[in-house]
Formats: structure tokens, C-alpha cells, sequence
């Protein structure tokens, strides 16, 4: 299965590469039983009409007279996900979560901006890019993108997805920012979503992911792959994990996502040690053809995939979560204590 999602993701990025649409991954009668599923889900999960919170600002105020530097930059961008709909407080945020473990971890104020949107397909990359891009006195030094689940659901072409994915990638590494992209997320963990529509969401998602990284990394961005939403925690517990919609994540749900995103936004800013960056066999990490390197990343959620100066090849990574505590002081305490054992 492994080497087949390579190839369909391969087939996808190329026809991205070179302009075309993508051909359909379902049959018509498969196609049309899904979209009679997707229908009858939605009346059972609900929508969930709240503003995510306003989580923009500074993070990690302790440190800002410490050593004279200045603040880090951190944009978010995507959809519904990056943006935190579902939560009511602005430090549960996926935004302000990353920003105050940044923080923590590189000694230094963060500035966050979100300019993700609630519904967002990888169409509106384009414009989040220009608005995030649009100060020049206040470009991100790394940013964060989550897209993918409305692409699938609203039959956006898969090449035609992943290539407004990688320009978008293209325009933030011109214009001198890192890139971590949160690949589209496992639709087959939504608990009301029954068969046959949660095996075909879940191919369907994984095929995407696959593609994305692939067009990720040859725009020089890194991925971690969301999976089942980061992690066998949201399978396991689905009522503690998703919130009021049975949807989109809870607290706990943007948390575990944060601690799995985290280390690969310090990799990207040379805050993690470099030890780190080695594959390591007993954690099944290595250096893999980029294809398989995307398709295995896709089966499981929190997986890193990072660009080599080898071409075709890239650097496949588990890296450790660490959990992460909700207040900056509880975060500083937090790293500053495993960094001495």
C-alpha cells in the first residue's frame, strides 16, 4: 500500500509540476456514494459557527530584554484548523501554542500573526500569502500552514491543490522565511463519519498528504504529516480530543497537534540541537526516496519529512513530543528542566 500511495503521489505532484488538473482517484460510482456519505455526515457532525479566538501578538514577554533581541516573526496560515475553530480561549490556539513553545525553546519574544481562514481551500493560499507578505518591515521568519481537509471535501483536482500549496511555499522561502506545512489531515478519525465513507476519506486524505509533501519539499519547505490528527490519541480518544462539533479538535486536541509541530518549527530556525537531525534507526527514521518518504509520513500522523541537498531524496524523522505546558513561565520551567537531566 506504501509503495502505491508513492506512486499516485508522485503521478499527482507531477501533473502539479506541469500544470494539469489531475485526474479523479475515484470512480463515478464510488464518487457519487461518497458524496451521498459526506452529505449524511455533515447532518450528524454539525457545523460549529464560533469565531476561532484572536490569538495575535507577543508571546514570551520574560525574554524580551533578555540579550537585546529582537523578536521572532511566526505567521500561520491555512484553514479552520490552523485557525483554531472550536476553542474560545486565544491561548488554546495552534498559533499561540507554537508561539509560546517557540519561545520557550529559542529564549526570545515571539510575534504571531494568523491570517488563517475558517474554510479555506488551498485556493486561498494566494491571498493569505500577499496579506502575510504584505509589510515588508514584518515578515515572518518561519511560518506555519495547515490545509488540505476542504480541498478534499469540495473535490478541489489534487494537482491543482498541491500546486497552490507549493507556490504558496515558493512565495514565503523568496521572500526569506522557513516553511513547516501540517499536511491534509486523516477525515477518516471524524467519529460520525461511518463506512463505507471513513475508508475512502481516509485514503483519499492520506493520497493528498502524500502529494503535498512531495510539493512541499521541492519548494524547500519541510511537512509533518497531521494524520489522524497527530496521533493514535484522537482514535482512542475521540470525546476528549475533538470539541463540541465532533469535528474540529478541543483544547487538548490543538495541544497534542502543537507538540507534534513544535520541534519541527525549531529545526527549521536551527534551535534544536543537532544531534537532532540525524536519523536515528530505533525510531525507524532515515533517508528515503522522496515518494516513500511522503507515503510512509501520510500513514502516520506527526511524522516529519525534511528536504536534502540529495534531490530525490529526504530525511524522514519521528521526532520526540514533549508536552506542553499552557503558560509560557509553566513552558520555560518545562524545557529548562530537560535540558538538565
Amino acid at each position: 500500500m506504501s509503495m502505491q500511495r508513492a506512486r499516485v503521489a508522485r503521478r499527482i505532484a507531477a501533473a502539479a509540476a506541469y500544470g494539469g488538473g489531475g485526474a479523479g482517484l475515484l470512480g463515478g460510482a464510488a464518487l457519487g456514494l461518497l458524496l451521498t456519505e459526506v452529505a449524511l455526515a455533515r447532518r450528524v457532525v454539525g457545523g460549529h459557527g464560533d469565531t476561532p479566538p484572536h490569538a495575535d501578538g507577543r508571546y514570551g514577554s520574560a525574554f524580551v530584554h533578555r540579550l537585546g533581541r529582537p523578536p521572532l516573526r511566526l505567521g500561520v496560515l491555512g484553514d479552520s484548523t490552523a485557525a483554531g475553530q472550536g476553542v474560545h480561549r486565544p491561548r488554546q490556539t495552534p498559533g499561540a501554542l507554537l508561539a509560546t513553545g517557540l519561545a520557550a525553546v529559542a529564549e526570545r519574544p515571539v510575534e504571531l500573526r494568523t491570517v488563517a481562514l475558517s474554510g479555506a481551500q488551498s485556493y486561498d493560499l494566494e491571498r493569505q500569502v500577499t496579506q502575510i507578505l504584505s509589510d515588508p518591515e514584518r515578515t515572518p521568519d518561519v511560518c506555519v500552514i495547515m490545509i488540505g481537509a476542504n480541498d478534499v471535501t469540495h473535490r478541489v483536482p489534487y494537482a491543482r491543490s498541491v500546486r497552490l500549496l507549493s507556490e504558496a511555499v515558493r512565495r514565503l522561502r523568496d521572500a526569506g522565511c522557513e516553511v513547516v506545512v501540517g499536511t491534509c489531515p486523516d477525515l477518516g478519525t471524524i467519529e460520525p463519519v461511518y463506512q463505507p465513507l471513513r475508508w475512502l476519506a481516509r485514503r483519499l486524505s492520506r493520497q493528498l498528504a502524500a502529494a503535498q509533501t512531495i510539493g512541499v519539499l521541492e519548494a524547500g519547505g519541510r511537512t509533518v504529516s497531521l494524520g489522524d490528527l497527530l496521533g493514535p490519541e484522537f482514535a482512542a480518544n475521540p470525546r476528549e480530543l475533538f470539541g463540541p462539533d465532533n469535528y474540529h479538535p478541543s483544547a487538548e486536541g490543538y495541544a497534542t497537534a502543537a507538540m507534534a509541530v513544535l520541534p519541527t518549527l525549531c529545526a527549521a530556525l536551527g534551535l534544536w540541537p543537532e544531534d537532532e537531525e540525524r536519523p536515528d534507526a530505533a525510531r525507524r527514521e532515515g533517508i528515503l526516496p522522496v515518494a516513500r518518504a511522503a507515503a510512509e509520513a501520510a500513514a502516520e500522523g506527526g511524522t516529519e519529512v525534511t528536504p536534502t541537498a540529495r534531490g530525490r531524496w529526504a530525511l524522514l524523522k519521528h521526532r520526540k513530543r514533549r508536552r506542553l505546558p499552557v503558560h509560557t513561565e509553566a513552558v520555560v520551567n518545562h524545557f529548562r528542566a530537560r535540558d538538565r537531566t
